[in-house]
């Protein structure tokens, strides 16, 4: 499944989470020497990671995954390595191992209010690495 159509699909959004994914892919768009990767995986997650295309030895600066074990209830986790980003509301969790067996920091978004916070640690995300 194409990212474009997983969007198109996402029907149901009583989280009202849709709009903050959407916002989120169409930053990672803007940013140059960025490339978006997805990897669909029904029932578990649809996994959008945003990756500075000139980096090798660590590209990835998000991860953006829909939790989709409840199709008609989503919710997202937005992850990033632990060193790329700061907390200054401590609003994240860090998770041990947790970023592709890295130390991650993931915020949990399960309503729209938080948006505005995560995108502002996805712009410094990407400004970490140069």
């Amino acid at each position: 499944m194409e990212l474009n159509d997983f969007v198109a699909q996402w029907t149901e959004d009583p989280a009202q989470v849709k709009d903050v994914f959407v916002e989120l892919k169409a930053l990672l768009e803007t940013m140059d020497d960025t490339q978006i990767q997805f990897n669909a995986r029904p029932g578990i997650t649809y996994s959008m990671r945003g990756m500075k295309a000139s980096e090798t030895k660590r590209p990835l600066f998000v991860m953006v995954d829909v939790i989709d074990d409840d199709p008609s209830d989503r919710w997202l986790s937005v992850c990033f390595y632990g060193d790329l980003i700061t907390d200054p509301e401590e609003l994240g969790d860090i998770v041990p191992g947790g970023l592709l067996g890295e130390d991650g920091h993931c915020f949990d978004v399960e309503e729209p209010e938080i948006k505005d916070y995560v995108i502002a640690r996805v712009k410094e995300a990407r400004a970490s690495l140069g």
